[in-house]
């Protein structure tokens, strides 16, 4: 496998020259004027990142090495012509630019084989947690607990030089996507199956082994667990998960302790949480109507009542985007493929069709549109993985694809620590009504 890695060091070596001439001869061209209105509602759209895995377009959507999601579904490998693409092609994508052949993506899942196995303390961190602790606690406690194994940081330990950081931090990155699917297993199986753990099958690919691991072996699972790791994998740099693993990772803290800390941003209800909160306000929403299904008229003034008690619609409306997230049309036209008939499907696509025009007459709501979130958790719950409080994890693994390979290019880039300039709330009201204040 190492010919990937010196694949990854030719091609991001020409790009570390690039960043550096950049730097050094156009560091003080300004690109973009900074309103106030853009530092105090999330610094949304000042472009404050370099991320080369992909990119999020507000009217296009999201482009992986600039192929689209259907793209990627067309081009990148697969192990049988009706099969979803391996989500270790993505990897290799988004690492070293180029679309891998079949054989590149096997040697892929080979390698991820060879270093996923999980050190017994890691397990023990886990037991040592109460079994009603979230299932995000527990993956979260496991990253960090494996930074034992950091090659990263012992190499920093032992002075080697910072050009050389990204090998190590490679190394690390590798390991850490290999033993994944093995933490969110035995996670899985410890607090919903008794215990009762699967061994890994070390023929099966990354995503195939996932589901394997959890205890489903059809292959209608392994199709879908590849799909949906491929389609949660990344979303470029500025969400709250990438840009902690940059901002982590920026200290030069070690790539188990930044992906750790990427989780558990993950795990909030406003970024990856939000798959949970969807399956929730659904079933909330039967129960309230006493229908699994109710009308288009009813769902309108159950959605009304919702947003006049002061909450969102669960699974709608983004950040960036202004149409609608192509992860939802991905699971979408999986689910219009493979299911036929199912309760939780039916609501999905029928809240497809009620909310956004709800949402569009409510001036301050920019997007009305739904995003990854609202589709993700019914096709889970279709195919027998009803424990929603576990959703989460599932993205958390697909995430680190992408989180992690940046962090790689984060290192053979040599990016500085990074630190914004802050300021108390009186300079920026000096700023906006032009009046001297004593802060």
């Amino acid at each position: 496998m190492e010919y990937i890695k010196y694949r990854f060091f030719e091609k991001a070596s020409k790009c570390s020259k690039e960043f550096q001439r950049i730097k050094k001869d156009h560091g003080d061209k300004v690109i973009a004027q900074v309103t106030l209105g853009q530092v105090l509602t999330g610094m949304k759209g000042i472009p404050l990142l370099v991320t080369d895995t992909s990119k999020l377009d507000p009217a296009e959507g999201i482009r992986f090495k600039g192929y689209s999601i259907p793209e990627l579904q067309e081009k990148l490998p697969k192990l049988s012509p009706d099969d979803e693409p391996l989500p270790e092609g993505l990897f290799y994508l988004m690492l070293i630019g180029e679309i891998p052949t079949l054989e590149d993506v096997q040697n892929l899942s080979r390698d991820f084989a060879t270093r996923a196995h999980v050190p017994q303390h890691v397990y023990d961190v886990i037991d040592a947690l109460p079994k009603n602790s979230k299932p995000m606690t527990q993956f979260t406690a496991a990253i960090v607990s494996m930074s034992t194994e950091s090659i990263f940081q012992k190499a920093y330990r032992a002075g080697v030089n910072k050009k050389y950081y990204w090998d190590s931090t490679y190394e690390d990155v590798m390991n850490l996507i290999a033993k994944l699917p093995r933490i969110a297993a035995y996670i899985y199986r410890r607090n919903f199956h008794n215990e009762e753990h699967i061994s890994a099958n070390p023929h099966l690919d990354w995503a195939g082994n996932l589901a394997h691991m959890m205890g489903f072996d059809s292959e209608d699972m392994r199709r879908l667990f590849r799909m949906y790791m491929l389609i949660h994998a990344d979303h470029e740099g500025g969400n709250v998960s990438a840009h902690t693993a940059h901002l982590v990772g920026s200290a030069l803290s070690n790539p188990y302790y930044s992906y750790a800390a990427a989780m558990t941003g993950l795990a909030g209800p406003l970024h990856g949480f939000a798959n949970q909160d969807v399956m929730h306000w659904m079933f909330e929403m039967m129960e309230e109507l006493d229908t699994e299904a109710p009308s288009d008229e009813q769902v309108a003034a159950y959605i009304k009542q919702t947003l006049e008690q002061g909450r969102v619609i669960p699974g709608y409306g983004h950040a960036v985007l202004r149409k609608t997230d192509p992860r939802f049309e991905a699971q979408q036209e999986f689910a219009n493929k493979y299911i036929k008939d199912d309760k939780m499907v039916n609501l999905v696509n029928q809240l497809y069709r009620v909310v956004p025009p709800i949402l569009s007459t409510i001036g301050k709501i920019k997007n009305p549109w739904p995003n990854v979130d609202a589709y993700s958790g019914s096709l889970l719950y279709h195919y027998g993985i009803k424990e929603y409080s576990f959703y989460t994890v599932m993205f958390g693994v697909s995430r680190a694809l992408g989180v992690l390979a940046s962090l790689t290019n984060d290192r053979i880039y040599g990016m500085p620590l990074e630190r914004p300039t802050s300021h108390p709330l009186c300079w920026f009201r000096e700023k906006a009504d032009g009046v001297d204040d004593i802060c």
